[in-house]
């Protein structure tokens, strides 16, 4: 089959974009031609598929989406392809792979009526209901049974057109830097002594992440207990304003940006707990990665991926509606009682016993029945 697969910007460290190859790489392997249309590419190429750029043109994100709109309902329509496959929602998809939290009403919750009534939500509530509104075409492969529930409650979405996605995470990737000796030679290049706590926090949008919920926790630790944590955050996104809050806070030199990096599992290997406060989260992979590598994980009732941390009793969450006191207690209880290393065991064994890997197949099935029933409907 000839697919298209659309993605507004490639950045080679992100959630979204891991998924995405791991996805693009399984049709390939199972013989099927692949197109990619996206604004930006940064990393290595993909061997033997064709990238097409289409930079948006505008000064604003949203304004940039709608030119990158209407340069693919130019490029698209003659190619004749069998599916159009859409990471991120857009006009015109055949099938979309629901990363994303409802825009509508995420909106609704974190802001004022005023933000309703500007062009970006215009643009970005009209892409929404392309996709997910009743009268719509477009199927959706989705990761969260909760997040399901929010876009049929909100666009009356028939239920036929969901379809399941287990989680993918890539467990050689992350189990082949699980040694002794790769935690101790990461936490030397960090400077960290055996007695200090190494906090892992892995994502880019360092609000969405909950960067600063995490600052707060570390800063109101008790005094000698604070003193020996440090806290690493890998990603990429805008930092002053949380170096800003480390430093107000006395913990500067305790808060660690270094940045997007290709080697995360090394990190996983040297850490002593996983934090994931965030905000907003549809899933949250790096959770299941963090109990995959053995690490123990705080994380918070919002992301659709924290019941795991309950079934596998490897960490703690943090209910909603969110407290920072909330969180503040739970983190310092963590890091008070010795039982990191039976949660980080926890979640290692539930990790070897429950299906966190099969995405990239079951996407493969996915994409090839809806082009089927497609091509049938078009018949």
């Amino acid at each position: 089959m000839k697919l298209a697969f659309l993605l507004n910007n490639f950045y080679p460290y992100g959630g979204l974009e891991k998924n995405f190859l791991r996805i693009v790489n399984a049709c390939i392997e199972n013989g099927h031609s692949v197109t990619i249309f996206t604004m930006s590419w940064a990393g290595e190429k993909i061997s033997g598929v064709e990238i097409i750029l289409l930079p948006g043109a505008g000064m604003t994100n949203h304004s940039r989406a709608l030119s990158f709109v209407r340069q693919l309902q130019r490029k698209i329509g003659p190619r004749d392809f069998d599916l159009v496959i859409g990471f991120n929602r857009l006009p015109g998809l055949d099938l979309y792979y629901a990363a994303d939290v409802c825009y509508l009403l995420d909106i609704a919750r974190r802001r004022s009526f005023l933000s309703r009534i500007t062009p970006r939500y215009r643009v970005y509530a009209g892409f929404e209901k392309s996709v997910f509104g009743r009268d719509a075409a477009t199927h959706i492969m989705y990761l969260s049974e909760a997040e399901k529930k929010n876009y049929i409650s909100v666009y009356d979405t028939p239920e036929e057109r969901f379809h399941y996605l287990p989680p993918g995470i890539d467990k050689k990737r992350i189990r082949d830097e699980l040694s002794e000796q790769s935690r101790r030679q990461v936490r030397g290049e960090l400077g960290l002594k055996d007695e200090q706590f190494m906090l892992l926090m892995v994502g880019s949008d360092f609000r969405r992440k909950g960067v600063s919920r995490a600052i707060s926790s570390v800063s109101a630790l008790p005094g000698d207990l604070r003193e020996k944590v440090e806290l690493f955050i890998i990603g990429k996104g805008k930092d002053k304003s949380f170096k800003r809050q480390a430093l107000k806070s006395g913990i500067g030199e305790r808060v660690h940006f270094l940045g997007g990096r290709p080697d995360v599992p090394r990190f996983l290997a040297a850490a002593d707990l996983f934090l994931h406060p965030a905000v907003t989260e549809n899933t949250g992979n790096v959770i299941l990665e963090s109990m995959v590598a053995g690490v123990p994980v705080l994380a918070t009732e919002i992301c659709g991926y924290a019941f795991h941390i309950n079934k596998a009793d490897c960490g703690v969450v943090v209910p909603e509606p969110f407290k920072q006191e909330k969180m503040n207690e739970l983190l310092s209880q963590m890091l008070l009682v010795e039982n990191l290393e039976t949660l980080g065991k926890n979640g290692f064994s539930y990790a070897d016993s429950t299906d966190l890997y099969s995405r990239p197949l079951a996407a493969v099935k996915i994409i090839e029945s809806v082009a089927e029933k497609k091509k049938t409907g078009a018949k």
